[in-house]
């Protein structure tokens, strides 16, 4: 199946995907409850991601939340939702939930901020409003998080009785460092645009919102899009792999990449475009013969 025709509707129409050639936007659609966490967004999101992961010819993915309040707030807090959504439900024709049942469910969900952070792809989060809790492990795990004038951070796990999920607490010390990784989780306080972008949490902040924002963030990840495919990829790959790489190692696998790189015909292409200043015209790896592929 394809992105076209994602099955919104078996998500109770809480994720929303839409492509414009090799950038793909995915929508939490749940603007009523400031976008928070369901089972159909959570299982949507990872349908959505699992299926982009399948396609190398996407270049980016922007995650955002459907209209200008929020981009997502993390868990529903409506019957203990955030701390309980992940136990199954018991019953007298169910067996009663267990601890192991609520981790198993809560680690296959959480694949969702693994994809975001280690696919193919670049992605990016369009923080169009309140990024919570786990909606804020989503925004970390992204390789961008682009914020809007009236975007606001806050942990909130604490505030709600939990530890936190979703790999913020992995992701939000390689962002603003340790210290400031602590202040912000045990504290517990909100940080605007202005202030997320001075501590490195925002990349950037676009003086827009609602659909003007997220017109000037589409507009980045199509220039991000129109890159050499292959190089964008493998940068990507190498800031992955920095993360378990020693400096030998990853001097290994950096002169693998950029050697491999160097023979695809899309190197000598960016060079000419940029000295002839016109946008290039790649092929990428899927429009290489077999024999040249496999030196890439």
């Amino acid at each position: 199946m394809s992105l076209e025709g994602f099955p919104s509707h078996l998500y109770d129409g809480e994720i929303i995907v839409s492509r414009d050639g090799g950038v793909v936007t995915i929508t939490i659609n749940n603007p009523s409850k400031m976008n928070t966490m369901s089972r159909g967004v959570n299982t949507g999101l990872l349908q959505a991601l699992e299926m982009c992961a399948d396609d190398t010819t996407i270049m980016v993915v922007v995650l955002t939340g459907a209209g200008d309040r929020a981009f997502c707030a993390g868990g529903s807090l409506d019957g203990g939702l955030a701390s309980a959504g992940f136990r199954d439900a018991g019953g007298e024709d169910r067996p009663p939930p267990t601890t192991q049942g609520a981790i198993r469910n809560l680690r296959s969900m959480m694949l969702s901020s693994q994809l975001l952070r280690d696919s193919h792809f670049v992605t990016i989060a369009a923080v169009n409003g309140a990024c919570a809790g786990a909606g804020l492990s989503w925004a970390c795990a992204c390789d961008l998080r682009i914020a809007a004038e009236n975007a606001l951070f806050r942990s909130a796990f604490i505030g709600a009785g939990l530890s936190g999920d979703f790999g913020g607490t992995w992701t939000l010390p390689r962002i603003v460092g340790p210290a400031k990784a602590r202040e912000l989780c045990l504290l517990n306080e909100k940080v605007p645009a202005d202030e997320a972008c001075r501590i490195g949490l925002a990349s950037k902040v676009i003086p827009a919102r609602g659909s003007a924002f997220k017109e000037q963030v589409h507009k980045i990840a199509k220039t991000l899009a129109a890159s050499a495919p292959l190089a964008l990829k493998r940068v990507k790959a190498n800031l992955i792999d920095a993360d378990g790489n020693s400096f030998a190692e990853h001097l290994d696998v950096e002169a693998e990449r950029h050697a491999k790189c160097g023979f695809h015909p899309d190197a000598a292409e960016a060079g000419l475009a940029f000295m002839q200043k016109r946008a290039g015209e790649f092929v990428g790896v899927g429009q290489q013969k077999p024999w040249v592929a496999s030196r890439l």
